[in-house]
């Protein structure tokens, strides 16, 4: 196909192709996409005529796609986000008078510690733009990136989409937080000997401290797992359970009052915190200004 040839594709197919491909689903691809279902179907069906492929193959609940819609995925993703970005970079971006709507992914501790300053900043600076914040935890924002449903995360992450942008904000360093008035830091035994609280967004009661104790052939008690952090330090007040936080978690928790932190009585390594975001919003104004202001208020130079 040349050039010419463009003029008779309709690229709003390629949209939907791109959001089936991402949903597995005719009804949640028109649902994203504003769309009725007969719409989408109907879309679908002049994809199949466009690639003289069946492209998906339901399995059950599940639209698989083919061999053949996979290769072409591969190939167009790239290509729609440097479309997007040519499109976006033309845009100019004025905070003071935007009405944009940014879509952040945030995990837990960073929402709980590090969104205030920067939505007090955002206010000052844009006040007419919205936010909406998604939890993202490094297995969610994978497919919240490539869905779209966000354009720029910060949470610690591991395997992300191949179009995805990163940056290490910060490295940064668990902190022991506790409630009572013992004298002087923990050690190892009293360590493992106290009960334990921990963040768990799934119900998991075990995580990487006890990972790090495995190591050692030591073992905690783990007596309290709760899905957040907002509320941990008032859960603590009037017990002896302990807590393992990231320290600009653990700074928050203390500011509060009746709560003290410390180093943990053994050696861990640093965890980075990373901003991620998708290529396609790589040289977008606004998306850009967000993200210097995000790593303003959640960066750490001096962690680097």
């Amino acid at each position: 196909m040349n050039r010419n040839d463009l003029r008779r594709v309709d690229f709003n197919l390629l949209i939907v192709f791109e959001t089936l491909m991402q949903e597995r689903s005719v009804s949640r691809a028109a649902e994203r996409l504003f769309l009725g279902q007969p719409a989408t179907s109907a879309a679908l069906a002049r994809l199949r005529t466009l690639f003289d492929d069946p492209l998906f193959v339901r399995t059950g609940r599940i639209m698989e796609p083919t061999t053949r819609a996979r290769e072409i995925f591969e190939s167009l993703q790239p290509a729609l986000d440097a479309i997007s970005g040519v499109l976006s970079s033309t845009r100019d971006f004025d905070p003071a008078t935007s009405e944009a709507v940014f879509r952040i992914g945030l995990s837990d501790d960073v929402e709980f510690a590090l969104l205030p300053p920067l939505v007090r900043r955002l206010r000052s600076e844009a006040p007419n733009v919205a936010l909406v914040i998604r939890r993202a935890n490094y297995l969610q924002a994978p497919h919240l990136l490539s869905s779209g449903e966000i354009t720029v995360a910060v949470c610690y992450t591991r395997e992300l989409p191949a179009n995805a942008k990163r940056r290490i904000l910060r490295r940064t360093r668990p902190r022991v937080i506790r409630a009572d008035s013992g004298p002087g830091a923990l050690t190892l035994d009293e360590f493992c000997a106290r009960p334990h609280a921990l963040v768990s967004h799934d119900g998991d009661l075990t995580g990487y401290v006890d990972d790090y104790l495995a190591g050692m052939e030591r073992q905690r008690h783990v007596a309290l797992a709760v899905p957040q952090f907002n509320g941990l330090g008032s859960l603590l007040a009037g017990t002896d359970i302990i807590a393992t936080v990231p320290d600009y978690a653990a700074g928050v928790l203390t500011a509060a009052g009746g709560l003290r932190e410390e180093a943990l009585p053994f050696a861990v390594q640093p965890f980075e915190l990373s901003m991620v975001w998708r290529g396609a919003q790589d040289n977008d104004p606004g998306e850009r200004w967000l993200r210097s202001r995000i790593q303003m208020f959640a960066g750490d130079p001096e962690s680097l």
